[in-house]
């Protein structure tokens, strides 16, 4: 039987038929596709927007080029809580996650090169430098670090 997981993913054919996949998220499904996987980027859109639709065939083709990282969408309609969570104020947004951890969010439409410079800043971080940084701004600020 299929996961919640295998039925969101969806694999189309492009035009070069080529394939290319991307992840409709929910708020349902979300926390478990960040957690779960190594990297994944989150593409915050509507369907009402121009910038996000000049963007769509840009973040498909990073998907194709990219297999071993997961492509989500979370449509700002749809999904208002999840957005409003994300502090999403304008579209369409980009947001990277590694481990598990936020070290990417910009709005706006990144060309194909700027999407790719973005991929592979996220896959050479060092997770360890970065946890670090993090506790380091936590301790900083007053909190408890992470146990």
């Amino acid at each position: 039987m299929k996961s919640d997981r295998d039925v969101l993913r969806r694999t189309q054919t492009s035009t070069e038929g080529t394939r290319m996949s991307t992840t409709d998220l929910t708020a349902a499904t979300f926390a478990d596709t960040i957690t779960d996987n190594d990297i994944v980027l989150v593409d915050f859109w509507a369907d009402w927007c121009g910038p996000c639709k000049q963007f769509a065939p840009t973040y498909d083709k990073a998907s194709e080029n990219h297999p071993d990282v997961v492509f989500g969408k979370i449509d700002t309609e749809a999904e208002q809580q999840l957005a409003a969570a994300a502090n999403i104020t304008s579209i369409p947004t980009l947001m990277a996650f590694r481990e598990g951890v936020l070290v990417f969010s910009q709005p706006g439409a990144l060309p194909p090169k700027g999407l790719e410079e973005v991929v592979t800043a996220v896959k050479g971080l060092d997770m360890d430098e970065v946890r670090a940084e993090i506790e380091k701004q936590k301790a900083a600020q007053g909190e408890t670090p992470d146990a």
